[in-house]
């Protein structure tokens, strides 16, 4: 999951995006400041890759 946060001037609005390009054509036509995140849940262990301690 992909998350924009646009920061106004009195106002903060947070657009969700499934996948990565989405987010980026999204991220591009938004005005202001703007931070483009990425989510990752780790109870997906699809998305996390295991590491031995």
């Amino acid at each position: 999951m992909w998350i924009i946060t646009v920061h106004l001037t009195n106002n903060i609005k947070m657009f969700e995006f499934d996948n990565v390009k989405e987010a980026k054509e999204a991220y591009e036509r938004i005005q202001g400041y703007k931070i483009l995140t990425e989510v990752i849940y780790y109870n997906n262990y699809s998305l996390v890759e295991s590491q031995s301690l």
